[in-house]
């Protein structure tokens, strides 16, 4: 029993913890959770990156996020069951491959919501009614509108901006500059339509059972939603780096204008020429190139914001 952890590693029993563990990791999809960096814009452009209290209470935000978000995923799975076991990929998952009994899913799901309202009621009441929000959201989208054309894809924009009304509700801003929210809804639209164009292709070429809504979208259709959102992504972030009433006056911030140009530019490279548009988080988990365009991105507003006089 008192064995250290590191003469475990290999045993036999050490394998059966990890064969019971990965099903439930991969049940609450953590790869989705990069999403919910989406938290610490109103942090790091109100200039507050480096402020610990502000800091510490957006990334406790954060944390409580992935765990919302984990339990919706479960939700849906368990909403999806029958269809996700007669499709040919997502019968893969935990729940419809029957790794996961779904019954534990739900005593699972219940716990991460409960945890992260209860969690989120002391950090902010601002934050617990986003929380709120979207779990709304989720259940009118899982239940209802999953399947409505542009709809689908409206809703989970909606639910972007909540995540930087949460971080918002964690810290002391005078002023918030809308093109923020504008740029994240649209940039929302944009991998939304970008997913949907995607699952269209690869349905052409696998033959695979893909969700009802896609029938009644078009790869026209969806070129020209994409076309359109895009350049309202870069025309938005643009103004604001023009006109951010919290942006310091040396305009620096403008030099990161070609850097989310290219970064749009290179998606919409991979959405069109490589077909990967289906998994935003795999795009940013392997793709070098739109890596680098992060950080380099990332590098440009922390000089611009907090060390450049």
């Amino acid at each position: 029993l008192f064995r250290p952890i590191s003469s475990r590693i290999g045993s036999n029993d050490y394998n059966l913890d990890m064969t019971v563990i990965k099903p439930y990791l991969k049940l609450i999809r953590p790869k989705q959770w990069a999403k919910n960096v989406f938290i610490f814009i109103p942090l790091v452009f109100d200039g507050q990156l480096r402020l610990k209290s502000s800091f510490l209470k957006t990334l406790a935000g954060f944390a409580l996020l992935c765990a919302l978000y984990a339990a919706t995923y479960i939700f849906n799975d368990l909403n999806d069951l029958e269809a996700d076991r007669a499709h040919p990929k997502k019968k893969n998952r935990p729940l419809a491959n029957g790794e996961v009994p779904p019954v534990n899913a739900i005593i699972l799901a219940l716990a991460l919501t409960a945890v992260s309202l209860c969690l989120g009621f002391q950090l902010s009441l601002g934050f617990f009614q986003a929380e709120l929000a979207i779990i709304t959201i989720n259940v009118i989208y899982t239940k209802f509108l999953k399947n409505e054309v542009i709809v689908d894809v409206i809703l989970i924009g909606c639910l972007f901006i909540l995540r930087v009304i949460a971080g918002l509700s964690l810290i002391s801003v005078k002023v918030f500059s809308p093109w923020l929210y504008l740029m994240t809804f649209m940039i929302a639209l944009f991998l939304g339509f970008g997913k949907r164009r995607s699952e269209m292709i690869r349905t052409d070429i696998e033959k695979d059972v893909v969700r009802p809504a896609l029938s009644r979208y078009s790869v026209t259709l969806l070129d020209q939603l994409i076309t359109i959102v895009s350049s309202i992504t870069i025309l938005s972030y643009s103004l604001y780096t023009f006109s951010g009433p919290t942006l310091p006056g040396n305009n620096l911030m403008m030099l990161t204008i070609p850097v989310v140009v290219y970064g749009i530019f290179r998606y919409q490279y991979l959405i069109y020429q490589e077909n990967e548009g289906d998994a935003p988080e795999e795009i940013l988990l392997s793709d070098r190139p739109f890596q680098a365009t992060l950080l380099i991105y990332a590098a440009i507003v922390v000089y611009a914001l907090y060390f450049h006089g």
